[in-house]
């Protein structure tokens, strides 16, 4: 019996993909042959869609509440990030002279072999949270990684991203980190057909 919620949900998280996201034909192909991961960028998406928290508006979530349903709801999220993914932990603690930092979100992915970082952050994605995940980066490649491990990866998931800040924040810094949108609700019929239609006029122009 097929699930037509589910794939009503697919569809529509497909469409909210297309109209947020810059590489289109990335997207399609993503529909048509699934998930390919070859490097790091084939892990991200754009935006990532967290409907299955349930979460009722308006919200007015922490980072903590907003990581603890993650948590509780982690199957449904590991299949949003997409294949290979495999959880480590929370708040995992990286410690440098004396002061302790924490890493929201930490997994593994068995296909690239590497660590994936994930911090959230309830609001927009600012250029100190690009500079302090490239510190989880370098820690984890010098203190945590295994032989045979590869660098890496972090992404700093967030409400709202200002893609000129972004783009300037991550001059110079590693390719393998991200900065990537969260979405916690699809938009209904009419939000999306207006947000499809205001993508197509800006292409056009």
């Amino acid at each position: 019996m097929v699930d037509t919620g589910a794939k009503t949900t697919k569809k529509s998280s497909l469409f909210l993909r297309l109209a947020a996201s810059r590489d289109k034909e990335g997207i399609l192909k993503l529909a048509k042959v699934g998930q390919i991961v070859a490097q790091a960028a084939d892990l991200m998406r754009e935006p990532y869609v967290l409907d299955f928290l349930k979460i009722p508006e308006p919200y007015h979530l922490s980072e903590t509440e907003l990581e603890k349903r993650l948590i509780d709801n982690l199957q449904n999220f590991l299949m949003e990030l997409g294949k290979g993914f495999a959880f480590v932990g929370r708040q995992y603690r990286v410690t440098l002279g004396n002061r302790h930092h924490y890493v929201d979100l930490v997994f593994y992915h068995r296909i690239l072999k590497c660590f994936v970082l994930i911090d959230l952050k309830k609001e927009e994605a600012g250029y100190e949270d690009v500079g302090q995940m490239n510190m989880y980066l370098g820690y984890f490649e010098n203190e945590e990684n295994s032989e045979g491990d590869n660098p890496p990866v972090g992404i700093v998931l967030a409400k709202e991203k200002d893609e000129l800040l972004v783009k300037y924040a991550m001059h110079n810094v590693s390719s393998q980190l991200f900065v990537s949108k969260y979405q916690l609700y699809l938009p209904d019929r009419e939000e999306l057909k207006a947000l499809i239609m205001n993508q197509l006029s800006r292409e056009e122009e």
